[in-house]
């Protein structure tokens, strides 16, 4: 679980770890990140919250979407659906 810092908002905070979690290889390229219903029940968070860690992974080019198999980890090659 992580220790919430309060000053800042959660669906940052998680997306932060995401980030990490991605730099560091825990979720390699085209592999899958955590769903929302995951994200909700690993932290402890709205579904809301965690519908906004993947939007903003997915603007930012961090991961892509695809409808009904889920979001995966972006690279080079990987296509860019939302």
């Amino acid at each position: 679980m992580i220790e919430w810092e309060p000053d800042r908002p959660r669906w940052e905070q998680i997306a932060d770890v995401l980030r990490a979690g991605i730099a560091d290889g825990t979720y390699p390229p085209r592999s899958r990140v955590p769903s929302v219903q995951q994200l909700v029940a690993e932290y402890g968070v709205a579904v809301d919250t965690a519908q906004k860690v993947l939007t903003r992974l997915r603007e930012d080019g961090v991961i892509y979407t695809v409808r009904g198999l889920g979001s995966f980890v972006a690279d080079d090659s990987a296509p860019k659906k939302s």
